[in-house]
Protein backbone atom coordinates (compact mmCIF):
# COMPACT_ATOMS: atom_id res chain seq x y z
CA UNK A 1 0.00 0.00 0.00
CA UNK A 2 1.16 3.66 -0.77
CA UNK A 3 1.93 6.07 1.79
CA UNK A 4 -1.01 7.83 3.03
CA UNK A 5 -1.65 11.02 1.64
CA UNK A 6 -3.15 13.89 3.76
CA UNK A 7 -6.44 15.59 2.75
CA UNK A 8 -8.64 18.63 4.30
CA UNK A 9 -12.11 16.21 4.37
CA UNK A 10 -13.08 13.38 3.13
CA UNK A 11 -16.35 13.31 1.41
CA UNK A 12 -17.86 9.63 1.06
CA UNK A 13 -21.00 9.68 -1.57
CA UNK A 14 -21.81 11.62 -4.32
CA UNK A 15 -25.29 12.13 -4.43
CA UNK A 16 -27.25 15.28 -4.05
CA UNK A 17 -26.13 15.77 -0.74
CA UNK A 18 -22.50 14.79 -0.83
CA UNK A 19 -21.88 17.26 -3.57
CA UNK A 20 -23.31 20.14 -1.58
CA UNK A 21 -20.66 19.09 1.19
CA UNK A 22 -17.68 18.97 -1.02
CA UNK A 23 -18.94 22.48 -2.59
CA UNK A 24 -19.87 23.69 0.83
CA UNK A 25 -15.74 23.21 1.45
CA UNK A 26 -15.06 24.30 -1.24
CA UNK A 27 -15.79 27.49 -0.37
CA UNK A 28 -14.48 27.48 2.86
CA UNK A 29 -11.19 27.34 1.50
CA UNK A 30 -9.90 25.00 3.47
CA UNK A 31 -6.10 24.11 3.48
CA UNK A 32 -5.29 20.95 1.32
CA UNK A 33 -7.44 18.99 -1.11
CA UNK A 34 -10.93 17.50 -0.50
CA UNK A 35 -10.74 13.81 -1.14
CA UNK A 36 -13.92 12.88 -2.61
CA UNK A 37 -14.70 8.79 -2.75
CA UNK A 38 -17.72 7.26 -4.72
CA UNK A 39 -17.88 3.98 -6.96
CA UNK A 40 -19.29 6.21 -10.19
CA UNK A 41 -19.59 10.03 -9.53
CA UNK A 42 -22.95 10.12 -11.52
CA UNK A 43 -25.35 11.48 -9.35
CA UNK A 44 -25.43 8.26 -6.44
CA UNK A 45 -28.39 6.33 -6.09
CA UNK A 46 -31.30 8.84 -7.24
CA UNK A 47 -29.70 9.12 -10.86
CA UNK A 48 -29.39 5.31 -10.92
CA UNK A 49 -33.48 4.60 -9.46
CA UNK A 50 -35.64 7.57 -9.93
CA UNK A 51 -34.45 9.50 -13.25
CA UNK A 52 -38.72 8.84 -13.44
CA UNK A 53 -39.57 9.74 -10.75
CA UNK A 54 -41.99 13.20 -10.26
CA UNK A 55 -40.60 15.37 -7.83
CA UNK A 56 -42.33 17.09 -4.76
CA UNK A 57 -40.03 20.05 -4.95
CA UNK A 58 -40.62 23.09 -7.51
CA UNK A 59 -38.00 23.87 -9.79
CA UNK A 60 -36.96 27.12 -8.35
CA UNK A 61 -35.79 24.93 -5.51
CA UNK A 62 -33.67 22.61 -7.64
CA UNK A 63 -32.10 26.08 -9.28
CA UNK A 64 -31.24 27.79 -5.89
CA UNK A 65 -29.50 24.40 -5.04
CA UNK A 66 -27.26 24.73 -8.24
CA UNK A 67 -26.48 28.38 -7.40
CA UNK A 68 -25.80 27.88 -3.66
CA UNK A 69 -22.23 28.04 -3.59
CA UNK A 70 -19.37 29.84 -5.70
CA UNK A 71 -17.46 26.87 -6.87
CA UNK A 72 -21.39 25.38 -7.97
CA UNK A 73 -21.48 28.98 -10.19
CA UNK A 74 -18.46 28.40 -11.59
CA UNK A 75 -19.10 25.16 -13.02
CA UNK A 76 -22.30 26.55 -14.55
CA UNK A 77 -20.40 29.53 -15.45
CA UNK A 78 -18.02 27.56 -17.58
CA UNK A 79 -19.80 24.78 -18.92
CA UNK A 80 -20.78 24.98 -22.90
CA UNK A 81 -24.81 25.88 -23.56
CA UNK A 82 -26.95 24.25 -24.08
CA UNK A 83 -26.61 22.38 -20.96
CA UNK A 84 -28.53 20.95 -17.86
CA UNK A 85 -28.66 24.39 -16.03
CA UNK A 86 -30.14 26.21 -19.14
CA UNK A 87 -32.68 23.38 -19.40
CA UNK A 88 -33.88 23.75 -16.05
CA UNK A 89 -33.87 27.29 -16.26
CA UNK A 90 -36.66 27.13 -19.03
CA UNK A 91 -39.15 24.85 -17.23
CA UNK A 92 -41.47 26.70 -15.31
CA UNK A 93 -39.85 27.71 -11.83
CA UNK A 94 -42.87 27.36 -9.66
CA UNK A 95 -44.15 23.63 -10.53
CA UNK A 96 -42.28 20.29 -10.08
CA UNK A 97 -40.85 18.59 -12.72
CA UNK A 98 -39.41 15.14 -13.06
CA UNK A 99 -36.45 14.36 -11.01
CA UNK A 100 -33.84 13.56 -14.12
CA UNK A 101 -33.93 17.32 -15.04
CA UNK A 102 -32.59 17.79 -11.39
CA UNK A 103 -30.38 15.00 -11.02
CA UNK A 104 -28.75 16.26 -14.99
CA UNK A 105 -27.72 19.31 -13.13
CA UNK A 106 -26.23 17.35 -10.05
CA UNK A 107 -24.13 15.27 -12.81
CA UNK A 108 -22.48 17.99 -14.17
CA UNK A 109 -22.00 19.93 -11.48
CA UNK A 110 -19.97 16.78 -10.66
CA UNK A 111 -18.18 16.82 -13.37
CA UNK A 112 -17.09 20.23 -12.91
CA UNK A 113 -16.05 19.88 -9.55
CA UNK A 114 -14.39 16.66 -10.23
CA UNK A 115 -11.68 18.78 -12.49
CA UNK A 116 -11.51 21.08 -9.41
CA UNK A 117 -7.52 21.54 -8.48
CA UNK A 118 -8.49 21.01 -4.90
CA UNK A 119 -10.59 18.23 -5.37
CA UNK A 120 -9.26 14.78 -5.84
CA UNK A 121 -12.06 12.23 -7.13
CA UNK A 122 -11.18 8.76 -5.78
CA UNK A 123 -13.85 5.97 -7.81
CA UNK A 124 -14.20 3.58 -5.15
CA UNK A 125 -15.39 2.51 -1.89
CA UNK A 126 -14.04 3.68 1.72
CA UNK A 127 -13.90 -0.14 3.71
CA UNK A 128 -13.02 1.49 6.98
CA UNK A 129 -11.90 4.56 9.03
CA UNK A 130 -10.14 4.20 12.16
CA UNK A 131 -10.03 7.81 14.40
CA UNK A 132 -6.59 8.59 16.72
CA UNK A 133 -7.64 10.30 19.11
CA UNK A 134 -4.30 11.69 19.90
CA UNK A 135 -3.46 13.41 16.94
CA UNK A 136 -7.25 14.31 15.85
CA UNK A 137 -6.55 12.37 12.90
CA UNK A 138 -9.30 9.96 10.18
CA UNK A 139 -7.46 7.31 8.63
CA UNK A 140 -9.68 6.27 5.90
CA UNK A 141 -8.87 3.12 3.67
CA UNK A 142 -10.23 3.38 -0.27
CA UNK A 143 -10.67 0.58 -2.33
CA UNK A 144 -10.31 1.53 -5.87
CA UNK A 145 -12.96 0.67 -8.49
CA UNK A 146 -10.61 0.06 -11.08
CA UNK A 147 -7.48 -1.72 -9.52
CA UNK A 148 -8.96 -3.07 -7.07
CA UNK A 149 -6.06 -1.30 -4.74
CA UNK A 150 -6.22 -0.05 -1.58
CA UNK A 151 -5.14 3.94 -0.75
CA UNK A 152 -5.01 5.37 2.72
CA UNK A 153 -5.84 9.15 3.42
CA UNK A 154 -5.02 10.90 6.79
CA UNK A 155 -7.94 13.48 7.08
CA UNK A 156 -9.13 15.78 10.65
CA UNK A 157 -12.84 15.30 8.68
CA UNK A 158 -14.73 12.82 7.56
CA UNK A 159 -18.28 13.49 5.88
CA UNK A 160 -20.45 10.22 5.37
CA UNK A 161 -23.24 10.73 3.12
CA UNK A 162 -23.95 7.35 2.16
CA UNK A 163 -27.53 7.39 1.53
CA UNK A 164 -30.53 5.17 2.10
CA UNK A 165 -32.33 2.24 0.57
CA UNK A 166 -36.06 1.19 0.78
CA UNK A 167 -37.15 -0.32 3.68
CA UNK A 168 -38.43 -3.48 3.89
CA UNK A 169 -40.49 -5.14 6.63
CA UNK A 170 -40.97 -8.26 7.54
CA UNK A 171 -44.47 -9.83 6.72
CA UNK A 172 -45.61 -13.30 7.59
CA UNK A 173 -48.29 -15.16 6.16
CA UNK A 174 -48.65 -18.72 7.51
CA UNK A 175 -48.05 -21.35 4.91
CA UNK A 176 -48.00 -18.23 1.39
CA UNK A 177 -44.86 -17.25 -0.43
CA UNK A 178 -45.40 -13.67 -1.82
CA UNK A 179 -42.90 -12.45 -3.57
CA UNK A 180 -41.16 -9.22 -3.39
CA UNK A 181 -41.37 -6.17 -6.03
CA UNK A 182 -38.38 -3.62 -5.37
CA UNK A 183 -39.81 -0.20 -4.64
CA UNK A 184 -37.17 1.46 -6.71
CA UNK A 185 -38.44 -0.71 -9.82
CA UNK A 186 -41.60 0.14 -9.20
CA UNK A 187 -40.73 3.61 -9.55
CA UNK A 188 -39.32 2.84 -12.93
CA UNK A 189 -42.29 2.78 -15.39
CA UNK A 190 -39.59 1.64 -18.18
CA UNK A 191 -39.04 -0.97 -16.37
CA UNK A 192 -41.42 -2.14 -14.60
CA UNK A 193 -43.89 -2.79 -17.40
CA UNK A 194 -41.22 -5.53 -18.44
CA UNK A 195 -40.96 -7.20 -15.44
CA UNK A 196 -44.72 -8.28 -14.80
CA UNK A 197 -46.54 -10.38 -17.20
CA UNK A 198 -49.57 -9.47 -19.65
CA UNK A 199 -50.66 -12.54 -20.60
CA UNK A 200 -52.44 -13.31 -17.04
CA UNK A 201 -54.02 -11.89 -14.21
CA UNK A 202 -51.73 -10.28 -11.41
CA UNK A 203 -52.52 -8.59 -8.04
CA UNK A 204 -49.62 -6.32 -6.85
CA UNK A 205 -50.42 -5.31 -3.03
CA UNK A 206 -48.83 -1.94 -2.08
CA UNK A 207 -47.94 -1.31 1.39
CA UNK A 208 -47.96 2.22 2.85
CA UNK A 209 -49.50 5.67 2.05
CA UNK A 210 -46.55 8.11 1.38
CA UNK A 211 -45.50 10.11 -1.52
CA UNK A 212 -43.47 7.03 -3.13
CA UNK A 213 -46.52 4.74 -2.69
CA UNK A 214 -48.81 7.03 -3.96
CA UNK A 215 -46.21 7.26 -6.60
CA UNK A 216 -46.07 3.04 -6.66
CA UNK A 217 -50.06 2.97 -6.85
CA UNK A 218 -49.87 5.51 -9.95
CA UNK A 219 -47.60 3.62 -11.96
CA UNK A 220 -49.41 0.59 -11.33
CA UNK A 221 -52.51 2.02 -12.54
CA UNK A 222 -50.97 3.20 -15.79
CA UNK A 223 -49.89 -0.24 -16.51
CA UNK A 224 -53.53 -1.44 -15.51
CA UNK A 225 -55.13 0.56 -18.08
CA UNK A 226 -52.82 0.21 -21.06
CA UNK A 227 -49.93 -2.81 -21.29
CA UNK A 228 -51.51 -5.12 -18.27
CA UNK A 229 -55.36 -4.97 -18.48
CA UNK A 230 -55.92 -8.18 -16.33
CA UNK A 231 -53.46 -6.38 -13.59
CA UNK A 232 -55.06 -5.23 -10.05
CA UNK A 233 -54.06 -3.59 -7.07
CA UNK A 234 -54.53 -4.09 -3.54
CA UNK A 235 -53.87 -1.00 -1.56
CA UNK A 236 -52.84 -1.33 2.12
CA UNK A 237 -52.75 1.42 4.37
CA UNK A 238 -53.35 2.71 8.09
CA UNK A 239 -54.03 5.96 8.00
CA UNK A 240 -55.87 8.49 5.80
CA UNK A 241 -53.94 10.30 3.29
CA UNK A 242 -51.97 13.23 4.19
CA UNK A 243 -51.12 16.37 2.63
CA UNK A 244 -48.48 19.03 2.91
CA UNK A 245 -50.47 22.68 3.29
CA UNK A 246 -48.90 26.01 2.46
CA UNK A 247 -49.25 28.38 5.60
CA UNK A 248 -48.67 31.84 6.36
CA UNK A 249 -44.44 31.83 5.30
CA UNK A 250 -44.00 27.84 6.19
CA UNK A 251 -45.49 24.26 5.20
CA UNK A 252 -47.01 21.87 7.19
CA UNK A 253 -45.90 18.33 6.93
CA UNK A 254 -43.53 19.94 4.23
CA UNK A 255 -41.51 16.46 4.37
CA UNK A 256 -44.13 14.04 5.21
CA UNK A 257 -47.06 14.81 3.25
CA UNK A 258 -48.25 14.45 -0.37
CA UNK A 259 -46.78 17.14 -3.10
CA UNK A 260 -47.23 17.79 -6.55
CA UNK A 261 -48.76 14.49 -9.08
CA UNK A 262 -48.71 12.60 -6.03
CA UNK A 263 -50.97 14.90 -4.34
CA UNK A 264 -53.05 15.77 -7.80
CA UNK A 265 -53.65 11.81 -8.26
CA UNK A 266 -54.78 11.41 -4.92
CA UNK A 267 -56.76 14.24 -4.12
CA UNK A 268 -58.69 13.21 -7.55
CA UNK A 269 -58.65 9.56 -7.49
CA UNK A 270 -57.90 7.75 -4.17
CA UNK A 271 -60.10 9.51 -1.05
CA UNK A 272 -62.59 7.61 0.05
CA UNK A 273 -65.25 9.71 -1.96
CA UNK A 274 -63.68 9.73 -5.09
CA UNK A 275 -62.22 5.88 -5.13
CA UNK A 276 -65.19 4.05 -5.90
CA UNK A 277 -65.78 5.94 -9.33
CA UNK A 278 -62.38 7.07 -10.11
CA UNK A 279 -60.43 5.11 -12.98
CA UNK A 280 -58.08 4.25 -10.60
CA UNK A 281 -60.53 2.32 -8.45
CA UNK A 282 -61.28 0.19 -11.23
CA UNK A 283 -58.14 -1.40 -10.32
CA UNK A 284 -57.83 -0.97 -6.69
CA UNK A 285 -59.30 -2.17 -3.90
CA UNK A 286 -58.31 -0.48 -0.37
CA UNK A 287 -57.73 -2.66 2.49
CA UNK A 288 -57.58 -0.30 5.56
CA UNK A 289 -54.75 -1.41 8.36
CA UNK A 290 -55.56 0.78 11.22
CA UNK A 291 -56.77 -0.24 14.36
CA UNK A 292 -54.35 -3.23 15.11
CA UNK A 293 -55.95 -5.04 11.98
CA UNK A 294 -52.76 -4.76 10.01
CA UNK A 295 -51.62 -8.75 10.57
CA UNK A 296 -55.30 -9.53 10.26
CA UNK A 297 -55.80 -7.96 6.97
CA UNK A 298 -52.47 -9.19 5.55
CA UNK A 299 -53.39 -12.70 6.26
CA UNK A 300 -57.16 -12.13 4.68
CA UNK A 301 -55.78 -10.38 1.77
CA UNK A 302 -52.37 -10.96 0.85
CA UNK A 303 -52.71 -14.98 -0.11
CA UNK A 304 -54.69 -13.61 -3.00
CA UNK A 305 -51.96 -11.65 -4.27
CA UNK A 306 -49.43 -12.35 -6.29
CA UNK A 307 -46.44 -9.71 -5.60
CA UNK A 308 -45.59 -7.63 -2.73
CA UNK A 309 -44.27 -3.61 -2.58
CA UNK A 310 -43.66 -2.02 0.39
CA UNK A 311 -43.31 1.81 0.34
CA UNK A 312 -42.90 2.39 4.30
CA UNK A 313 -39.72 4.89 4.53
CA UNK A 314 -36.00 4.11 3.56
CA UNK A 315 -33.44 2.73 5.92
CA UNK A 316 -29.68 3.84 6.04
CA UNK A 317 -27.57 1.85 3.88
CA UNK A 318 -24.11 0.67 5.96
CA UNK A 319 -21.54 2.62 6.72
CA UNK A 320 -17.76 1.66 6.23
CA UNK A 321 -16.08 -0.05 9.26
CA UNK A 322 -15.90 2.84 11.81
CA UNK A 323 -13.06 2.31 14.87
CA UNK A 324 -11.70 4.93 17.40
CA UNK A 325 -8.14 4.11 18.57
CA UNK A 326 -8.71 0.50 16.48
CA UNK A 327 -11.91 -0.04 19.10
CA UNK A 328 -15.26 -0.90 16.95
CA UNK A 329 -17.31 2.33 16.84
CA UNK A 330 -21.53 2.14 16.67
CA UNK A 331 -21.95 6.31 16.06
CA UNK A 332 -24.87 8.09 16.81
CA UNK A 333 -26.02 11.33 14.26
CA UNK A 334 -26.90 14.53 15.98
CA UNK A 335 -29.90 15.85 13.35
CA UNK A 336 -29.14 19.57 14.72
CA UNK A 337 -24.98 19.55 14.10
CA UNK A 338 -24.74 17.09 11.73
CA UNK A 339 -22.08 15.16 14.19
CA UNK A 340 -21.60 12.10 15.95
CA UNK A 341 -21.80 10.62 19.12
CA UNK A 342 -20.26 7.52 20.77
CA UNK A 343 -22.20 4.94 22.80
CA UNK A 344 -20.96 7.12 25.54
CA UNK A 345 -22.43 10.33 24.39
CA UNK A 346 -19.33 11.65 24.00
CA UNK A 347 -18.68 13.75 20.74
CA UNK A 348 -16.95 12.05 17.69
CA UNK A 349 -14.08 14.14 16.49
CA UNK A 350 -14.21 15.38 13.03
CA UNK A 351 -16.92 12.58 11.77
CA UNK A 352 -19.92 14.57 10.51
CA UNK A 353 -22.93 13.33 8.17
CA UNK A 354 -25.54 14.79 5.72
CA UNK A 355 -28.30 13.35 3.44
CA UNK A 356 -31.21 11.22 3.15
CA UNK A 357 -29.53 8.86 6.04
CA UNK A 358 -28.19 12.01 7.98
CA UNK A 359 -30.93 14.65 7.69
CA UNK A 360 -31.42 17.71 9.75
CA UNK A 361 -34.01 17.22 12.53
CA UNK A 362 -36.81 20.56 12.01
CA UNK A 363 -39.74 21.53 14.05
CA UNK A 364 -42.52 23.30 12.83
CA UNK A 365 -44.30 26.45 14.28
CA UNK A 366 -47.06 24.06 15.70
CA UNK A 367 -44.20 21.67 17.08
CA UNK A 368 -44.54 18.83 14.94
CA UNK A 369 -40.82 17.02 14.23
CA UNK A 370 -39.58 16.13 10.92
CA UNK A 371 -36.21 14.83 8.93
CA UNK A 372 -35.51 17.39 5.87
CA UNK A 373 -35.47 15.47 2.95
CA UNK A 374 -34.66 17.27 -0.65
CA UNK A 375 -31.72 18.61 -1.96
CA UNK A 376 -32.17 22.16 -1.33
CA UNK A 377 -32.73 21.12 2.04
CA UNK A 378 -29.69 19.05 2.58
CA UNK A 379 -27.87 22.40 1.17
CA UNK A 380 -29.68 24.76 3.67
CA UNK A 381 -28.46 22.26 6.49
CA UNK A 382 -24.63 22.00 5.24
CA UNK A 383 -24.19 25.76 4.57
CA UNK A 384 -25.83 26.02 8.64
CA UNK A 385 -23.59 23.40 9.92
CA UNK A 386 -20.07 23.74 7.49
CA UNK A 387 -18.69 26.54 9.85
CA UNK A 388 -18.88 23.99 12.81
CA UNK A 389 -17.10 22.00 11.23
CA UNK A 390 -13.98 23.39 9.30
CA UNK A 391 -13.69 25.76 12.53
Amino acid sequence: MAQPQKCAAVVVGAGPAGLAVVGNLLEKQLGGKIAWVDPLFQGGRINQRYREVPSNTKVCYFQAYATAVQPFRTVIENTRIPNPFTTMAKLDQNKTCHLHHAIDVVRALTDGITKMERVLPCRGVVTAANLAEKTATWTVRIRLQDSQDEVEVLTPRLVVCTGSSPTEVSISIPGHHIERLDLDLVLKPSDLVSHLPRDKPLTVAVVGASHSAILALLNLVDLARTSHPELRIKWFTRHSLRYAEFMDGWILRDNTGLKGSAADFARQQLEDDKLPHSEAGRFITKVYCGDNQEQAQYERHLPSCSYLVQAVGFTRDPLPELSINGSSLEPEFDPVSGGFRDSNGRVVRGLYGAGIAFPERVVDPYGNVEHAVGFFKFMNFVKRVCPQWVS
